[in-house]
């Protein structure tokens, strides 16, 4: 009974003193120096030493004392195996050995000094230092438990010996940091290079789309057989007329095409980017998308000056290619009426991706109206297939009107968001989406008519068909008023914490049946009522108190992609959980145009332009540490600021993402 009262004592007065185990002692009592060198041997092959100073009557147990008493010293070397090899076991130096009454077992320990060698062969060159953690337990009256960080030098053949992880860490690891550096850059480029094929294939595709929208409107559908037909009987022969109006649908290509590039040329591919989160670029294209609208609404058209046709048809008069060419340039400006604002709506939603969107876009549109040309020139017959020209194109121009109006206030509320004026909040633009897809839906039931449209004594099939989708669409949106996610439309509409009523209809903040938890000093609510930080360092203070890992996410207040993650991926529970209760988020707004403190602004070392703005300060920050410059984008990162895994920018896969969170979790 004796005995195992004193192994208890001793058990506890250890914990009393060191709290933390092998972490480190929090005693100010530090009966062990040691020191550290490298002996060089032969090619590659070097031996490490660790010396150590013991105060009178304390000794160091040694790593082959018995498990069974004390706690034997343990070597850890760090990425043994993998650039270096260890050349047998670690040697010690003179030990003894004495029979432990409290544990009945004999111990083995230093006293007075003590050294430990261990011969490693380098397989690579390029490294320079070696790291290991010593653990060990020092003993006298009461036991220690002690940690410490060796790092040896082994090109410049000495060593250091650390008390603290995080300069353990960081210490002589420039080479290390360059190749992590490289490594950084590879799939950061590749998460760019990912999300704008992306955004380019989506680009293409909706261009597309609209170029068939654009085809059947007035000014280009009765086009189709009219051009046809000349070209077949104006050609010698019908191989003849086939070639001609193939290059016509060619020429109609190049035309447009020639556009983008222009658009391109102008602004500059990075320019166009740069104004997405521009309010002025937003607000001034809201207002031409309404005009736009109410163009396709019949109150005025849209037209070029009647004396560039006339001038074009005259030189389609010529002939031959250049006949053909022109001929086709007379299109586009004759149908600049109903294209025009198609054509204007895929410019801006181009500039928005930048880079090669606007010239990608400008195929994708017209592709989509050269084919019938050249499909109908193939195969004249087919033509008969065609509906005839009526009342239904002008009813495509009044539903594209509708759909410019719905448009144009993404873009204002995208400066809405980044002025943070709370104007247009989620609730107001769901109640005008709602008012502008209920009159759609009345005017494809004809209960609405515009002052151009044809009387009908009943509606077609198809209409009734797009008329029920419109309106189911219009009902989806109702329960958004009332704090639906509505993910649909994630990256549409405002966020949900961008709202009258962030925590929905009937809930109050710290109320009876509402949410109750207390904010840390600096942080708000952001997406599903996730505590977060908008400052990096606020945040990174409470990862710290917390022990918890950081996830930072590179953010926009008029980020689709961003929007699109925190409503179809955060929301998720598997993600939400892991989000609330193993994390600590940063999210830092690139697009926030508040202005720094004047003793705050300074010249970035990475762009060479001054930082004026909270956003540009979190824009450099980013390029500065990460080299990218892509939202949404998301770093884990520890305590100490080092990454725990890959970054990654846009994943909508929730399975992916998850299993990205848990690797990163994990780790920590």
């Amino acid at each position: 009974m004796i005995k195992y009262l004193l192994i208890f004592s001793a058990l506890l007065f250890n914990l009393t003193s060191n709290a933390q185990g092998f972490g480190g002692s929090n005693s100010s009592i530090d009966p062990v120096q040691w020191s550290a060198q490298v002996e060089t041997n032969e090619a590659d092959t070097y031996t490490l030493v660790l010396k150590a100073q013991i105060e009178p009557e304390w000794h160091v147990y040694s790593q082959f004392t018995d498990p069974d008493g004390s706690l034997p010293l343990e070597l850890e070397y760090l990425k043994a195996d993998e650039t270096y090899t260890l050349e047998g076991p670690t040697i010690e130096s003179e030990t003894e050995t004495v029979y432990s009454d409290i544990f009945e077992v004999d111990e083995t320990f230093f006293s007075n000094a003590m050294s430990l060698t261990q011969k490693i062969k380098v397989s690579d060159e390029s490294i320079n230092f070696i790291k290991l953690i010593l653990k060990y337990q020092v003993c006298k009256e009461v036991c220690i438990n002690e940690e410490r960080y060796v790092i040896f030098d082994i090109k410049k053949g000495n060593g250091k010996v650390l008390t603290d992880f995080n300069a353990f860490q960081s210490f002589g690891e420039i080479q290390e940091k360059v190749e992590e550096k490289v490594a950084e850059i590879e799939p950061a480029a590749a998460v760019v290079k990912q999300e704008k094929k992306q955004d380019l294939w989506t680009i293409f595709f909706l261009a597309f789309a609209s170029g068939f929208l654009a085809l059947l409107t007035p000014c280009v559908f009765p086009m189709i057989p009219m051009t046809v037909s000349f070209f077949t009987k104006q050609s010698k022969n019908l191989v003849v007329g086939r070639r001609n109006a193939i290059l016509y649908g060619i020429f109609i290509v190049v035309i447009y095409v020639l556009l983008g590039t222009i658009v391109t040329g102008v602004f500059g591919a990075d320019a166009l980017n740069a104004l997405s989160t521009n309010v002025w670029f937003n607000i001034i294209f809201f207002i031409l998308l309404v005009v736009f609208a109410i163009s396709f609404f019949g109150a005025f058209e849209i037209m070029l000056p009647n004396s560039w046709a006339n001038a074009v048809d005259r030189k389609a008069d010529r002939g031959g290619i250049i006949g053909i060419f022109f001929m086709a340039l007379a299109l586009a400006i004759v149908s600049f009426s109903c294209t025009g604002p198609i054509v204007g709506t895929l410019l801006v939603q181009a500039a928005a991706e930048g880079g090669l969107a606007p010239i990608l876009g400008m195929l994708g549109f017209s592709l989509a109206i050269a084919i019938p040309f050249a499909l109908f020139a193939l195969f004249p017959g087919l033509m008969n297939s065609l509906p005839k020209s009526g009342g239904w194109l002008n009813s495509v121009k009044v539903v594209l009107g509708f759909l410019e109006l719905a448009l144009a206030f993404k873009f204002l509320s995208n400066a809405d968001l980044v002025l943070q004026a709370h104007l247009l909040e989620r609730e107001v633009f769901l109640a005008i989406w709602i008012a502008i897809f209920g009159a759609l839906a009345l005017y494809l039931f004809g209960k609405i008519k515009t002052s151009h449209d044809t009387p009908v004594d009943h509606i077609s099939s198809g209409r009734m068909v797009l008329g029920v989708f419109v309106l189911a669409f219009t009902i989806y949106l109702i329960p958004g008023l009332w704090g639906a996610p509505l993910k649909l439309i994630s990256g549409f509409p405002p966020p949900m914490n961008y709202s009258e009523s962030p925590f929905g209809v009937g809930y109050m903040q710290g109320g009876s049946g509402g949410i109750a938890s207390e904010l840390p000093k600096e942080a708000e609510y952001g997406p599903y009522q996730l505590i977060t930080f908008t400052d990096y360092d606020a945040g990174m203070a409470f990862a710290k108190a917390e022990n918890k890992p950081v996830l930072l996410d590179f953010t926009g207040k008029a980020c689709v992609n961003c929007r699109k993650m925190e409503e179809r991926v955060w929301g998720e529970p598997q993600i939400l959980g892991k989000l609330q209760n193993d994390v600590v988020l940063i999210s830092l707004f690139v697009d926030l145009k508040e202005e720094l403190p004047e003793a705050e602004q300074y010249v970035s070392e990475t762009t060479g332009k001054r930082v004026l703005t909270v956003g540009n300060k979190w824009s450099d920050f980013q390029i500065k540490n990460y080299k990218i410059n892509a939202q949404p984008y998301y770093v884990l990162l520890d305590t100490a600021e080092n990454k725990l895994n890959e970054s990654v920018g846009y994943t909508p896969d929730v399975a992916e993402f998850e299993a990205w969170l848990a690797e990163g979790i994990s780790k920590f």
